[in-house]
């Protein structure tokens, strides 16, 4: 279940909100409000996110959390092409491994994203002695 899908429900229920009723405030069909919260469909639009976040009159805390959550449900990502190749190989191995992760694992892998970038001229300085080294070794 996406992040989305299990906040608009939390909201549905905590409020005491049918879907039926929900769906009649912000405009849309009952069946795309069932579907958001069992995540058949994909992330709402930033219309959606709007009229939902209108209809239920949400403090600026929980209105930020619903647009977080909306974009932390996005299902395709796009790559810049000026990225480092590792890059590329990085988000193959995720998309490949996603299936078996174990929480642990996801906790790891967040923690490590949420530490301090690294100097670009660091990267590129890595880069380069890798490559020196790599040629090196092809030598021997």
């Amino acid at each position: 279940m996406s992040p989305f899908s299990r906040l608009l429900h939390d909201l549905r229920i905590q409020r005491n909100i049918r879907q039926a009723d929900l769906a009649a405030m912000v405009g849309y069909d009952q069946t795309y409000i069932s579907a958001l919260e069992v995540g058949l469909k994909g992330p709402p639009t930033r219309e959606f996110v709007d009229r939902l976040a209108a209809a239920l009159i949400l403090c600026p805390d929980d209105e930020a959390e619903l647009y977080a959550a909306a974009d932390a449900s996005q299902r395709k990502l796009v790559i810049d092409s000026d990225v480092p190749q590792e890059v590329y190989v990085l988000i193959n191995r995720l998309r490949t491994s996603l299936p078996g992760l174990t929480p642990t694992q996801v906790r790891v892998m967040t923690e490590v994203l949420n530490l301090k970038p690294v100097n670009e001229d660091m990267w590129e300085s890595t880069r380069r002695s890798s490559g020196r080294r790599r040629k090196r070794e092809a030598r021997m």
